[in-house]
């Protein structure tokens, strides 16, 4: 985390009132239908801070609030995508190694395997599998000793997915691993029965050797809203997933998610899994450990590059990507010899990117890089800046192209409806207690690019997805 205070929201409003006036266009600036959406939400113009350029002009065509740092939820994702593509290139690739310290004698591995994370964010459990298929395919039919996976390559600080929200089940909660496998996610299908009280069937996505999932979920005759709002997950002591509540049969089958396990246990369970689905067979358990000096590797798996890493991270607000790109950052900004753990030290990192790149990080705090946080904090002009940077890099291309497309995919799927300005904005957006927000490019109805940034702190800032919309629609017009 970069050292400064932890203000209120009441306090960082005063704060910006007081430190930071508005810079290019007064409260009363404010776009006709984004001051009667904000006014219908009751949401005062004080809480919100908006800018908004074209990207080949050289001022804004907005600035409100602009300089005042405010929580910008997952909003906060740019700031890590824009350094680790300035830092690490988009083709940079994460390797998992597989070796061995022992012969292999009549298809017995007569010793260890070691599967060697090197803080991959999206290995998942195809890939997984495929290398344990290529072990078969060696000849190991058996390991006598036990598979050893190693995490070590990230030294972390502690985690604890309570801390947010006491919702530690949640995968959105789940910390970075230096052997991050299949997000940490177990993946539920369900499917409601025809009648109400009737049990919704379960299938649970990859297999966890040892874990007991306990589905009493039944059906409803309710309509089908927000449908997950009456789901439980619960784990009970000796790895027991208990799920509880109801999901609408006017739904139909539905995919919901759960981290029943902390990424070690996770890992192992899942090893030991496929390795018994390919056929394999072991002497000793799954667990942790360290690659041994002298041990000989087999073969090595590259992840995705970057660029697509990022598109996964930001389309859908990978909150678990986004830390596994922060604690990367720090990897590779720190010497051999440092102590520092390398989610600190990737806070630091991302900051003296931004900073080296000419955007005033004056307010900036980073606490982990995916905008779960509470403390996060930056300017919307800061904000604006680094979008009109990333405009100006090589990597251009794969930035926006991670970002959803309102109204068409992503998290802004349901953004502007049928609105002429549907389909012409990519825009990250952010969503916590609180807090709501958007950044992001908008082509308007005459070819013009835009730069949009949009921050609303305030207990009401849910309601303002209406305000922003309305700002895209008035960018899309030409400001008319």
């Amino acid at each position: 985390m970069l050292p400064m205070k932890n203000p209120s929201l009441c306090a960082l409003f005063i704060a910006g009132l007081l430190l930071a006036p508005i810079t290019h266009a007064g409260v009363a600036g404010l776009p006709p239908g984004v001051r009667l959406a904000l006014d219908s939400a009751r949401i005062p113009a004080e809480a919100v801070s908006l800018w908004t350029r074209p990207v080949d002009h050289a001022t804004p065509t907005l600035a409100i609030n602009a300089t005042a740092p405010m929580n910008p939820a997952s909003v906060m994702k740019l700031v890590t995508a824009f350094s680790a593509l300035e830092r690490l290139g988009p083709a940079h690739t994460w390797t998992t190694r597989i070796a061995r310290d022992g012969p292999i004698r009549a298809g017995v591995l007569e010793g260890n395997l070691y599967l060697v994370g090197g803080a991959d964010p999206v290995l998942g459990y195809d890939r997984l599998w495929k290398v344990l298929r290529r072990l078969r395919a060696l000849g190991i039919e058996r390991v006598a000793g036990d598979i050893v996976l190693d995490a070590s390559v990230l030294r972390l600080p502690p985690h604890d997915p309570d801390a947010f929200d006491g919702r530690g089940v949640r995968p959105y909660n789940s910390g970075p691993y230096g052997l991050l496998l299949q997000y940490n996610t177990l993946l539920l299908g369900l499917t409601p029965g025809k009648a109400a009280n009737a049990p919704v069937a379960l299938a649970a996505e990859p297999p966890l050797a040892g874990l007991v999932i306990d589905n009493r979920v039944l059906t409803s005759d309710a309509p089908c809203g927000s449908w997950y709002q009456d789901l439980q997950a619960v784990v009970e002591p000796g790895r027991r997933l208990v799920l509880s509540g109801s999901l609408p049969a006017a739904c139909g089958p539905r995919t919901w998610s759960a981290a029943p396990l902390p990424p070690a246990e996770f890992g192992s369970a899942l090893v030991a899994a496929l390795w018994s689905e390919v056929g394999g067979h072991l002497g000793g358990t799954v667990r942790e450990g360290r690659l041994p000096t002298g041990a000989e590797e087999l073969f090595s798996d590259d992840s995705d590059p970057l660029a697509d890493v990022v598109r996964d991270m930001n389309k859908w607000s990978s909150n678990v990507i986004a830390r596994q790109l922060l604690a990367t950052l720090g990897r590779v900004s720190l010497r051999e010899d440092a102590t520092e753990d390398m989610v600190t030290a990737g806070a630091r990192a991302a900051a003296a990117t931004l900073a080296a790149a000419g955007i005033d990080t004056d307010g900036l705090v980073i606490e982990n890089g995916s905008g779960l946080s509470r403390i996060e904090r930056i300017r919307a002009d800061s904000l604006g800046m680094l979008l009109l940077a990333a405009w100006q890099r090589p990597w251009m291309p794969e930035f926006i192209a991670a970002l959803p497309v309102a109204g068409v995919d992503g998290t802004a799927r349901r953004r502007l409806g049928d609105s002429p300005a549907r389909g012409q904005a990519h825009i990250k957006t952010g969503t916590l207690n609180g807090v709501r927000a958007m950044a992001g490019y908008l082509l308007d109805r005459n070819g013009q690019r835009h730069a949009v940034v949009m921050m609303v702190n305030h207990p009401e800032a849910a309601a303002s997805a209406a305000a922003q919309d309305a700002l895209l629609e008035w960018l899309w017009s030409g400001g008319e």
